[in-house]
């Protein structure tokens, strides 16, 4: 049996690299609601690091460079079978946003045999996106 421990901040933070890391802020707060926390640039206004919060939950983005991290994750291009997955109370409405942000819809609206109602999409430079009502909890024993 599991124990499940008190809420805490938390720990997991999905990292994308970004060709245009700056374009890509403005898209993911136009296209997903998030609201940038941090945002951190270079001499010549390059973006290093940005944190970028949606509710409880953080992605940090930078641009994509031949440094140490880049080179372990590469560069922005094909999935390889990456992909983040983010609850929403409202579908239906997040779909309707990203799409007015022109993002790539991979699978419209659907209803998933496990209770969930999702849709998956692309952002600009190719990153999977997928949102839905189901939503673990860390703190609540699994089904």
């Amino acid at each position: 049996m599991t124990t499940v421990s008190p809420i805490e901040p938390p720990r997991i933070f999905p990292t994308f690299r970004y060709r245009d890391a700056a374009a890509m802020i403005d898209w993911l707060v136009d296209a997903f609601g998030f609201i940038v926390r941090a945002r951190y640039h270079d001499d010549k206004g390059v973006v290093q690091h940005a944190e970028l919060a949606l509710g409880s939950s953080m992605i940090m983005i930078g641009t994509a460079s031949g440094d140490g991290f880049g080179n372990l994750v590469g560069a922005p291009g094909p999935n390889g079978g990456k992909a983040t997955y983010v609850a929403v109370d409202d579908v239906e409405a997040m779909h309707a946003r990203a799409e007015a942000a022109q993002a790539k819809i991979l699978e419209g609206v659907v209803e998933r045999s496990y209770g969930s109602k999702e849709f998956i999409c692309a952002d600009p430079e190719g990153n999977i996106w997928s949102f839905g009502t189901y939503w673990p909890k860390a703190n609540e024993p699994a089904d």
